[in-house]
Order: C-alpha cells, then sequence, then structure tokens
C-alpha cells in the first residue's frame, strides 16, 4: 500500500498534468477518502506548491502559476521524451546561445532517473543515428528570442539591429508573423515595415530587438512556415530557372521541395484525376546550377528547360558522359 508521502506525490503528478481536477476524481485515483484529498493538498500548499481550489458544480482542484517551478513530477515515458528531445535539439542546433542550459537540464534529469529508465535510455542513444552531422552554427540568445516570441504573440512591432549575410548592418522595425525552425536555424518572418513587404531574418544574425508600442492585424494567408520555405525559393540568386515537368506534385516535391523552388499547379481538366501526372511549372533560384542536372536525372519524369540555356548545356553534357559510361565493355 502506498505510504501517504507517495499519495502526495501522486496528487502532484495529476494536478501537474493540466486542468482542474475534481475531490470525488482525486480521491478515486488516490484511493482514499475525499478529506484525505483536502489534507494533501495543504500539505502541497505548505510547501509551497501553488494550489488553488475552484469552486462551483464542476469545482476542485487546480495548480496555479507560481513565483518558482514546483517539484517537477515525471512518468517514466515523459522523462524518456524530454531528455530525447533535449539530445535531437542538440544535434539538430536548435539551441540558444547558453547552449549549456541544454547539457544541465539533461544532467539533472539523468541524475534522478532509475537506474531501469536510466539503462532504457542509454540503449536507445546507443542505437541512435542522426541523418547529418550537427554543424558549428550559431544560435540566437535566449533573452532576443523570447522578445520577439512575445511580439508575435500580441502583434506588437519590434525594432531589430541585422546584419546581413554581406554584413551590411542595418535597423528595422518588423511585424513578426512567427519564428520557425528550419534546417538547424531559427528565422522569424514578418512584414519590414521600412518597405512594406515580407523579410525573413535568421535570429542569430539579430544584435539585439527591443518590442515597440502599437499593434498589427494578423495576416492572412500562409502559415510562417510556408512564409520561410516560399522565401527561400524566390531569394535573389545569380540563376533563375524555368522548367515545365510531367508528373505529380509529390514526384516533383520529393527532389525540390518548397524551400527550394515554386510549384505552379494547374486546375486538372473535369474527369481528370487531381493525383494524375500532368505538366507543372517549376521556378527557382540558384547560386550554381551543377546540382540540377542531377536532379533532374533522378526525377525520371519527362520535363522541358525554359531557362536558362547554362542549364540545358550542363543536362547534355551529363547525358553525354553517361552515355560514355554505360557504352564502355
Amino acid at each position: 500500500m502506498p505510504r501517504p508521502t507517495g499519495r502526495v506525490l501522486t496528487l502532484l503528478e495529476l494536478l501537474q498534468s493540466g486542468g482542474t481536477r475534481t475531490v470525488a476524481e482525486l480521491a478515486d485515483r488516490l484511493g482514499v477518502e475525499g478529506r484525505t484529498v483536502r489534507r494533501y493538498v495543504d500539505q502541497l500548499i505548505d510547501l509551497d506548491v501553488p494550489v488553488e481550489s475552484v469552486r462551483g458544480r464542476y469545482g476542485g482542484y487546480r495548480l496555479a502559476p507560481g513565483y518558482r517551478l514546483p517539484p517537477l513530477m515525471l512518468s517514466d515515458d515523459e522523462a524518456l521524451a524530454v531528455l530525447l528531445g533535449l539530445v535531437a535539439g542538440r544535434r539538430a542546433g536548435l539551441t540558444t546561445t547558453e547552449r549549456t542550459a541544454n547539457e544541465t537540464a539533461s544532467a539533472k534529469i539523468r541524475r534522478v532517473l532509475p537506474k531501469h529508465i536510466a539503462r532504457r535510455l542509454d540503449t536507445l542513444l546507443e542505437a541512435l543515428a542522426f541523418t547529418d552531422q550537427p554543424g558549428e552554427l550559431d544560435h540566437p540568445d535566449a533573452g532576443l528570442l523570447l522578445t520577439v516570441a512575445d511580439a508575435v504573440r500580441h502583434r506588437r512591432p519590434v525594432s531589430i539591429r541585422y546584419t546581413d549575410r554581406d554584413g551590411r548592418h542595418s535597423e528595422r522595425t518588423l511585424h513578426a508573423y512567427g519564428i520557425v525552425a528550419h534546417a538547424g536555424r531559427w528565422y522569424v518572418t514578418g512584414k519590414d515595415a521600412q518597405v512594406d513587404q515580407d523579410r525573413t531574418f535568421r535570429l542569430d544574425r539579430i544584435a539585439a530587438a527591443r518590442t515597440l508600442p502599437g499593434s498589427f492585424d494578423a495576416p492572412e494567408g500562409p502559415g510562417p512556415a510556408q512564409r520561410v520555405l516560399s522565401g527561400f525559393a524566390r531569394a535573389e540568386y545569380r540563376h533563375e530557372v524555368a522548367l515545365r515537368i510531367h508528373g505529380t506534385v509529390e514526384q516533383i516535391r520529393a527532389h525540390l521541395p518548397a524551400s527550394v523552388a515554386s510549384l505552379e499547379e494547374h486546375e486538372p481538366a473535369a474527369g481528370q484525376d487531381p493525383a494524375a501526372e500532368r505538366w507543372l511549372r517549376v521556378e527557382l533560384r540558384a547560386r550554381r546550377l551543377d546540382w540540377l542536372p542531377r536532379i533532374l536525372a533522378s526525377l525520371d519524369r519527362p520535363f522541358v528547360i525554359e531557362r536558362p540555356d547554362e542549364l540545358r548545356d550542363l543536362v547534355i553534357a551529363l547525358a553525354d558522359r553517361l552515355t560514355s559510361c554505360a557504352r564502355q565493355a
């Protein structure tokens, strides 16, 4: 039979799962009477755990936001989920400048793990592999990240000091729509008030951020993630490429994702299967073209190069090399 202290900790775990719990529900889960539940709640309050009493027909108890974090109770699966999230975030580069916080948080949780859970975690980490190696990426400051997130939530303009990829410094007023994590980096997307156009900024290139008075309306249309991907596809690079590819959207996107190319879909003709293969227009911008012939070959779909002629020459050269190799004995 569980001891009273064990039941008090179980009560805390139940309350931490969120929402309001009735006395009857808590009594049933703990296997005690209602008055005993009230006594356990008093013990939690004595420990400075902010428990609120909710009156009414659907009343009971719930945790209130406190001035400090109460003792955190995690089940075995929850502890594993948190630690795996910390490991994956560190490997993906999605940490702030205070990267030691990730390591110390992991160490604190591992220190209190039961031995059998720690062994399960070690076994899992030994079997876990990542498709890419963690790069030496820059990381945004935690305070800056929270400032921008607050501006996003409350739809307030934010002033940022930004350094672009060419080293140019500027101060901008941004109506931030959202923060997006992509390919190991943090981005913020929104309207640059100075040019009245949507822009995407890397958070690690923002030196400072300060919220400003006022507010703005939430934009209609695509969400922040789609805006970031579309911005990558329209980035100003040396080469502008236009293609027509015969295939399905899924076939094309498997090799040319939304962060690389924009895809113009046409409404299928009457009676035509929407998932059927048809000619689709693909546009993208690139600093170099030497990677595109291999992508077009791997598509294994009919395609037409509209521009530039340089890409057509590179595709022909690749085809000649493949033909020459195939004819060798």
